[in-house]
């Protein structure tokens, strides 16, 4: 059975973060009419939490709430309504001893909080911030498995690299950039989706707050669906996540198959940067069908 994912990638500048949700909600429910078909919908970072002028601490505090809080229950609801996956771009989490996290979330279609993400490279020194300290994927049941990065996460290959290895096929990355630096994006999100042969899916925020330019990345690093300016749009795109297990035994263009790179017998790679190595034994993604794998784990 094919196994297909239909998705809506919303290019929208950031509400304001003192708009009702319900402002939001309409918004959700007038795309799934436009589109029925689609199963995920993905929004920018911070979307939810827009504000003028620099973000700060103080301020964020007063938006912040624990995942536990009342705003994800809407959303679930929200989603559990429509009967879709919902990312609403990342909010404003209130973690244990006042922390303040910028966290992704996914909402199932039964309306529950089926991942969440606290982002490990927050922006310095413009993002007060917590890093996060773990990488996370999340299963569609059915379809595969997706992970999470947040906009400056894409900047550091150890990310993608760590998701795809999870077993991630799709990488959502969530964007709030506002700089001229989202043309080197672009070409991150393309290089992070050939070097791991997965997915990638980098939604920015429009204008006037954002630079635009999202786009949808097949594992071979063609783009499928892209905006090529800042305007207010939605990316639509069906996914073949078949493509990603063709890529990987066939090769990249029929040729480079980086996950088969060691043989039997090769030694281990000493690691410095890290402290750590490369076993070729441990050098396989896992298999979506398969047991998650969570700080190195299985579970």
């Amino acid at each position: 059975m094919a196994r297909v994912l239909p998705l809506a990638a919303v290019q929208e500048a950031p509400c304001p973060a003192d708009a009702p949700l319900s402002l939001f909600a309409n918004h959700v429910q007038a795309l799934t009419a436009a589109f029925p078909q689609t199963r995920l919908i993905v929004y920018p970072e911070l979307h939810l939490f827009g504000t003028e002028g620099p973000l700060r601490r103080e301020m964020l505090l007063d938006m912040a709430e624990p995942l536990s809080g009342p705003r994800m229950a809407a959303l679930g609801e929200l989603a559990g309504d429509l009967g879709v996956w919902l990312v609403p771009g990342s909010v404003c989490e209130r973690g244990p001893g006042g922390q303040l996290f910028n966290t992704a979330v996914a909402l199932s279609p039964e309306g529950q909080l089926a991942a969440s993400y606290r982002k490990v490279f927050p922006w310095r020194p413009y993002e007060p911030f917590a890093p996060g300290d773990r990488f996370v994927t999340f299963d569609l049941p059915g379809v595969g498995r997706a992970g999470f990065s947040i906009c400056y996460d894409a900047w550091f290959p150890e990310v993608t690299r760590h998701l795809a290895w999870m077993g991630a096929e799709v990488v959502l990355n969530l964007v709030k950039t506002t700089t001229c630096d989202r043309a080197q994006e672009v070409i991150l999100a393309r290089a992070n989706a050939i070097v791991n042969q997965v997915f990638v899916v980098s939604v920015n925020c429009a204008g006037p707050v954002g630079t635009g330019r999202s786009l949808v990345v097949d594992p071979e690093g063609i783009v499928r669906a892209e905006t090529v300016g800042a305007e207010q749009t939605v990316l639509t795109h069906v996914l073949d996540l078949d493509h990603v297990p063709r890529a990987r035994q066939y090769g990249t263009v029929g040729l480079t198959r980086p996950w088969e790179q060691f043989q039997p017998g090769d030694p281990s790679l000493p690691l410095p940067l890290y402290g750590g190595s490369i076993a070729p034994e441990r050098w396989h993604p896992a298999s979506p069908e398969g047991p998650r794998v969570v700080e190195g784990r299985a579970e």
